[in-house]
């Protein structure tokens, strides 16, 4: 079982979903990083970080007798913070809890009717009281999973046969979107995701997958308008005179 993830570890990942482009890994001086030192704490989370493949160092630079580290988040972090802050994750541990607790309430109230006869009939009463409160509660939890789980990606009649990655695409944008990202999700990043399912999707298929999930209503794609070079240009799809680059549902 891995390691219960740290404070540091989830704020840099979230930092790092919040900003698409590169960061430091590191802070240096007065210029932001994903991680404020290079010791305790801090220093064992960017190692959890980079070892699982959360982070992804893409360039360094030497000053003097120091390397900077330049990372950006990976499909795997988002999933990782999905995995750990989801609504659904939090429900279904509530209800493991809650099932924990009322799986112990006969031992507990066996024991104390040995130590407490006279006061068997009281206790009796207490547990029965607790059982259906907990019963109460683990309904309305099962009722709220339910709910999640029927919010999961549809997909219309047809789309699963055109495109057999659409519902891993849908299901990693909306992951994103509940891991707490704000912007579109970039192409490049998106085939990534994908590829780790889908080893043999070509640059082909995935463009022409996309236009079909767009005449579907199914996603959106939006044009590159950041000043600057675009990157990883072959990823991009052209329509005319516009350049799109991100999808988002």
């Amino acid at each position: 079982m891995k390691d219960k993830p740290t404070a540091p570890l989830l704020d840099a990942l979230r930092q790092a979903l919040a900003e698409s482009a590169e960061q430091r890994l590191y802070k240096t001086g007065k210029l932001p990083g994903l991680f404020a030192g290079k010791s305790g704490l801090n220093a064992d989370a960017a190692a959890q970080a980079l070892r699982d493949g959360l982070l992804e160092v893409v360039r360094t630079e030497t000053k003097g007798k120091a390397t900077i580290e330049w990372v950006h988040l990976t499909p795997a972090g988002v999933r990782f913070l999905h995995d750990h802050e989801s609504p659904v994750k939090a429900l279904e541990e509530l209800r493991h809890t809650l099932q924990t607790a009322r799986d112990g309430v006969p031992a507990w109230l066996a024991d104390m009717r040995e130590r407490l006869q006279t006061l068997e009939r009281q206790l009796a009463d207490d547990a029965q009281r607790f059982l259906h409160q907990l019963d109460a509660l683990s309904r309305r939890v099962d009722e709220g999973l339910h709910r999640l789980h029927a919010a999961a990606p549809q997909l219309p009649n047809g789309v699963a046969d055109a495109v057999p990655w659409a519902l891993t695409a849908l299901s990693y944008l909306d992951q994103r979107t509940a891991a707490g990202a704000t912007d579109p999700c970039p192409l490049p990043e998106l085939f990534t995701a994908l590829a780790a399912n889908h080893p043999d999707l070509s640059m082909t298929d995935f463009h022409n997958g996309l236009r079909h999930l767009r005449d579907w209503h199914a996603v959106c794609l939006l044009p590159f308008t950041n000043p600057g070079e675009l990157p990883q240009p072959e990823y991009a799809l052209l329509e005319g005179d516009a350049v799109l680059y991100y999808a988002a549902r």
